[in-house]
């Protein structure tokens, strides 16, 4: 592999001026600091329900236990633990869980190549990443058809000029034109070349795990990335308390390389879970614990997230449902667990069940942002572009979504009451029957007054109908067109741009192309 220091020592020659060069002529583009929020977290539940299910969780993990499937070395560490191994199966002590979560840290910090765009995870924030893993893609022109990797690219894009989003995410749809094995490798290369911002690692198998960390290390130097997070991926479960050798074993190199972890359940209730709230949150909990525990029983400390992916199902068709309450009532009440037990949480995403960006699409997507603001959040996969039950990227309903976290960040800056925002010299100065229009207060403020999208339209009739009478759908087709003509790649020094290239290359010509 071509060591980062060596690819360093390449720029001092006339790689180093190449780099400045295009630092000097690159696009400026404007990118929203991670979300703090000042606003209190929505409790749902009460303490005696929280140690209600807190109790039948360690019931789980006691009586029932989880499977860790073809996986001898991890039910080894668990024997070691103090655990009870019956052929695949792990019981764990009441209490040894937790004591494991202990090590896992509250917060941490996610670097980005880019300094600048670094985030935090865990406390008071709220990170913004784009929709993960479909296979499709549709907008207006192509409608609905399988992905390319020239798609991914242009997420990526996307992703990078949207001022809202603090984060590039991981596969933000699947590239079906290059090979399975392979894939990982074009579509890493493309979030370290063309963003600068954080990014995730493939988790679709072990080795592919390890490729995200080597070519890591060619991007940010070997020993920098042995002391920095510098990824965040993601860990499903396989609900119901199944535990599969390929998700721990893409989990067990990233905790090994103390890069963070989404230890999630993909639980769909009445289907993976019971469908009763209090049941589904129950198992959700049980199967955190299990994994988080598991990624410090590899390396104490590891940087990890309590993960929650629930929807219930549609008792007619069997299909997922998005943006419901019973959806809400869990999300709400495993932030509640999560900070519990001192952890990072990921939960909610612009999820809906709709075939279009249509009004179902809207309504389902703003229940669900505005319940993961509420809820505590801390890392937002699928916070833009999710459609059709995750199985479409859309690319308008990207930079819709993308527009409409403009909103959760001024939602979350809370109200600020001071002498100035009371403004009761604004209403001296204006008095009874008055208007606001030209005094004072609103001239010094009224640029940064309220939130405004960049999307939506505000005209009044008549302008807009000599505009076209354009409809949502066909402003964010436009503003798609706009965004990826503005697009300017971000400055990488050449010398590490030519190692990766090189890397990658050398990967895909050393196997066969397979294609499942």
């Amino acid at each position: 592999m071509a060591d980062a220091a060596t690819a360093r020592r390449r720029t001092r020659g006339t790689g180093g001026g190449a780099a400045r060069r295009a630092e000097r002529t690159a696009v400026s583009v404007e990118s929203a600091r991670f979300i703090e929020r000042r606003i209190p977290d929505f409790d749902i539940l009460d303490d005696e329900a929280l140690s209600l299910i807190e109790h039948g969780a360690e019931t789980i993990l006691q009586e029932i236990g989880v499977n860790f499937v073809n996986n001898p070395a991890a039910l080894q560490l668990w024997r070691d633990a103090g655990a009870d191994v019956t052929g695949e199966r792990v019981r764990m002590p009441r209490g040894l869980a937790r004591a494991l979560i202990a090590t896992a840290p509250s917060r941490f910090t996610q670097v980005a190549r880019n300094p600048e765009r670094n985030v935090e995870i865990g406390g008071r924030s709220l990170v913004l990443a784009p929709v993960y893993g479909p296979p499709f893609v549709h907008d207006m022109n192509g409608g609905r058809r399988y992905a390319t990797i020239e798609d991914f690219r242009n997420f990526v894009r996307l992703g990078y000029m949207s001022k809202w989003l603090h984060h590039s995410g991981g596969t933000v749809c699947e590239p079906t034109d290059i090979p399975v094995n392979k894939r990982h490798l074009d579509m890493l290369l493309a979030h370290m070349t063309l963003s600068d911002k954080p990014f995730m690692g493939s988790v679709t198998e072990p080795s592919r795990a390890r490729d995200s960390v080597e070519m890591c290390e060619i991007l940010f130097g070997r020993e920098f990335v042995a002391e920095n997070t510098v990824m965040t991926s993601l860990i499903n479960i396989n609900s119901p308390l199944t535990f599969d050798d390929t998700m721990m074993g893409a989990l067990e190199v990233y905790a090994a390389a103390n890069q963070a972890c989404i230890v999630s359940p993909f639980d769909v209730g009445g289907a993976m879970a019971p469908v009763s709230v209090a049941g589904t949150l129950t198992q959700v909990l049980a199967e955190v614990m299990a994994g988080i525990a598991y990624s410090q029983l590899v390396r104490p400390g590891a940087p990890v997230i309590f993960g929650a992916f629930v929807t219930s199902i549609d008792m007619n068709s069997g299909a997922p449902t998005f943006g419901t309450p019973e959806a809400a009532q869990i999300t709400y009440g495993a932030g509640q667990l999560a900070r519990r037990l001192g952890l990072p949480y990921r939960s909610a995403g612009a999820f809906t069940g709709s075939k279009l960006p249509d009004a179902q699409a809207a309504y389902e997507t703003s229940n669900s942002l505005n319940m993961g603001l509420l809820s505590g959040v801390n890392f937002m996969l699928h916070a833009c572009g999710w459609l059709e039950g995750g199985l479409v990227s859309s690319f308008e309903k990207f930079v819709m979504d993308a527009d409409q976290l403009g909103a959760l960040h001024k939602l979350a800056q809370g109200i600020e009451v001071t002498e100035e925002s009371m403004a009761l010299d604004a209403v001296r100065e204006v008095g009874p029957g008055g208007h606001y229009l030209g005094c004072a207060h609103t001239q010094a403020h009224f640029k940064t007054a309220f939130w405004r999208s960049d999307l939506l339209d505000y005209k009044p009739f008549e302008a807009w109908a000599e505009d076209g009478m354009r409809d949502t759908l066909t402003l964010a087709n436009a503003r798609v067109r706009k965004l990826l003509d503005q697009y300017r790649q971000p400055a990488l020094d050449p010398a590490i741009n030519d190692a990766l290239n090189d890397y990658v290359a050398r990967k895909k010509a050393a196997a066969p192309d397979a294609f499942s």
